[in-house]
């Protein structure tokens, strides 16, 4: 995975803006166990009306994973940021991890901030090989992660893909509070023991065919991006940032 992603949002002068946090989940290997790495990229915004500390806290099955939190009153303005690593306590100490089994994700967003906001959740899915290439024979549909849109998320059709989804949470979140849950549960699809390559190989008496699993030695990755953006003008702040159409009816944000 690469260390840096790229920057998702532009504040204009006159608008307060945000930032995007980026995880990213190198999650299973066939020859080993699971294991994740957080990085994520964001820069300063600046704005010509007053400033308010903006924040956003990723929560993993209830524990702080990451946050990243403008702080106006240290050195004229900066960010406090904590990087850490998700699915550390995915498979229960002792075991190995299962393909097809149900493992807890639970993801939330906190706002950390001073100022209340609406958020956007972007997720990606992917398999890579042992060179960091992605894997075309093993379809994103693969890394079954349970979405969760009956509590205020909801899944942006028209801008997803087979490898993205894009959710927004409906409702403002104001400061201090804990959106629900975006997500449940994670597991790597059954069917993908049944993903085979077959190739023939000359022998001395004639040739004999060899199977091998497309999985075989492959990491299944998930990326999540939170973005956030101000509750004054939030139709206006929605479209500057992610070029998306919404409107907001009583607190109530709609695509």
């Amino acid at each position: 995975m690469a260390g840096k992603i790229k920057k998702l949002i532009t504040s204009p002068a006159g608008t307060l803006g945000a930032f995007a946090l980026a995880v990213a989940l190198l999650a299973f290997s066939s020859v080993g166990g699971a294991r994740a790495a957080l990085t994520y990229y964001s820069e300063t915004y600046t704005s010509r009306v007053q400033m308010y500390d903006i924040g956003v806290t990723l929560l993993e099955n209830d524990k702080e994973v990451s946050w990243r939190n403008y702080d106006s009153r240290k050195d004229n303005g900066s960010w406090l940021e904590e990087k850490g690593a998700l699915l550390e306590d995915m498979v229960p100490e002792g075991e190995k991890f299962r393909i097809g089994a149900w493992y807890p994700e639970e993801l939330k967003v906190r706002n950390s901030g001073t100022i209340n906001q609406y958020v956007r959740v972007s997720l990606y899915k992917y398999w890579l090989d042992e060179n960091g290439q992605k894997v075309q024979t093993l379809t994103p549909d693969l890394i079954d992660l349970e979405l969760l849109t009956d509590n205020g998320w909801m899944i942006d059709e028209e801008s997803s893909t087979d490898e993205r989804t894009i959710l927004y949470y409906s409702r403002v979140l104001e400061t201090g509070e804990v959106s629900p849950a975006f997500s449940g549960r994670l597991k790597i699809d059954q069917s993908v023991t049944a993903k085979v390559t077959q190739t023939t190989e000359k022998t001395e008496n004639g040739s004999k065919i060899i199977t091998t699993y497309d999985y075989d030695g492959v990491q299944f990755c998930l990326e999540a991006t939170v973005d956030a953006v101000q509750e004054h003008n939030v139709e206006d702040a929605v479209w500057s940032a992610w070029g998306r159409k919404v409107t907001v009816n009583n607190g109530i944000l709609s695509l």
